[in-house]
Order: structure tokens, then C-alpha cells, then sequence
């Protein structure tokens, strides 16, 4: 109850802010994704079209090896997560040094220690959310593994015993949740870079918010890189 009395109005609002453009942009990217093809929409297709060529190989390493290359990436940023959680944990035994520190910077505003430790426990609060994303997306690719593995010998989808289109529809579906979870996880870290700027003020938090909104905005529906997968 203490922290309610001692944090001022202008910060709930900025942490407000800040948890409500994440979710909304969350929301806004997954259905404008559907009406005009993101990143993570686009790349799904081609998701869809490896997983029927996959269904024409035999033997299928190729696929297994891109499947492990895949699940490296959220396998790093998982163990990654957990030591920044643990960095953040050791910076709450220091907070009188760290806050002293963040006061001398120029702009930022005097913050109550208990005010300080509250915006670390933000900052572990989002990695643990993005290390629980990234550790669900790497066993997904374990079931993308599963799914190529099950998957029948070509001749028999050549004979018509097995519906090729099922089993790569199926496949490429794991494969995009996989991706589309990683994102997620992704997403929180673009994130807790505008967490940090609550350290200076509230009004920074906002900006900061904001400024990742629009950078991620750029990235899945206007960049280079969309364009070039989309010809």
C-alpha cells in the first residue's frame, strides 16, 4: 500500500500507458496482420510452402537441421532472459548506489528508493514474460521436429494414401505458432528498452513507448525486408 501512496499520478499513468500501447499493439498487429500481410504474416506462407516441399523429400535431414538451426535463436534468448533476470535481482541489493547514479544524470527525476526497486521488479516482470515465450517457442520446434519426422514417405502422398495437404498444413502451422511466439518474446524486448526510460521520468516512459510502437510498426508492415518477401 506504501507504493501507491508514494508513486505520484503522473507515473501510474505513464506505466498505464505504457502496458496499454503494448497490448494494443499486440492486438492491432495480429489483426492488421490478416487484412494487409505483415512480416510474421508473410513469412507464414513460406513456412507453408517448406513444409510441402518437406513432404516431397526423402530422407528429410534438411528440414531437421533447419528446424535445430530455427530453435537455437529462442534457445538463446531464453538463457539470455535469465541472465538479465539475474542481473536485475542483484541490482535490488544495490539500489541505493544505482539510484544515486540515475539522479545525477541530467533530466532525470529524483525518485524514492521504493519507487525504484518497484520500476526494477517492471523490468523482471517483462523478461520473465519474454523468457516463458522464448523457452515456449524453442519446445515448439520440438513439435515441428515431431511433425516432420511423422510425416509419410513421398510415395505414398504420390499414391494418394495420405493427404500431402493435411500433413504440411499441419506442420507449417507449428511452425508459424513457433515463430509468432518467439515474436512475441521479441516484442518484449523492444519493450523493456522503453521500460528503462521510466528511470529518467514518466514523460520519457511515453516517448519511449511510443518511439518502439512506431519502430516495430516500420519493421512489419513498411520495411525493406516485407517488401522483398511480398515480390
Amino acid at each position: 500500500m506504501k507504493i501507491i501512496s508514494l508513486l505520484p499520478w503522473s507515473d501510474w499513468l505513464a506505466l498505464f500507458t505504457f502496458f496499454g500501447l503494448w497490448v494494443g499493439y499486440a492486438w492491432f498487429a495480429r489483426i492488421r496482420g490478416k487484412l494487409d500481410k505483415s512480416l510474421i504474416a508473410t513469412t507464414n506462407t513460406y513456412r507453408q510452402s517448406w513444409m510441402l516441399q518437406a513432404t516431397a523429400r526423402d530422407p528429410r535431414m534438411l528440414d531437421g537441421l533447419i528446424t535445430q538451426n530455427l530453435s537455437q535463436t529462442p534457445a538463446f534468448f531464453s538463457s539470455t532472459s535469465i541472465i538479465i533476470i539475474g542481473g536485475l535481482f542483484a541490482l535490488l541489493g544495490t539500489t541505493n548506489k544505482a539510484a544515486e547514479l540515475v539522479g545525477e544524470i541530467p533530466f532525470a527525476q529524483p525518485t524514492p528508493l521504493l519507487v525504484f526497486e518497484l520500476k526494477i521488479l517492471v523490468l523482471v516482470g517483462i523478461f520473465v514474460y519474454a523468457f516463458f515465450r522464448f523457452s515456449w517457442s524453442m519446445r515448439q520446434y520440438t513439435f515441428v521436429a515431431l511433425a516432420i519426422g511423422g510425416m509419410p514417405p513421398p510415395e505414398s502422398f504420390a499414391s494418394g494414401e495420405h493427404d500431402r495437404q493435411h500433413y504440411a498444413q499441419r506442420a507449417g502451422n507449428l511452425v508459424s505458432a513457433a515463430a509468432e511466439t518467439f515474436n512475441d518474446g521479441l516484442r518484449a524486448y523492444y519493450f523493456s528498452f522503453a521500460a528503462m526510460a521510466w528511470f529518467f521520468s514518466p514523460l520519457a516512459l511515453v516517448v519511449a513507448t511510443a518511439l518502439v510502437v512506431l519502430i516495430l510498426y516500420g519493421r512489419e508492415f513498411r520495411s525493406e525486408v516485407l517488401q522483398v518477401l511480398r515480390d
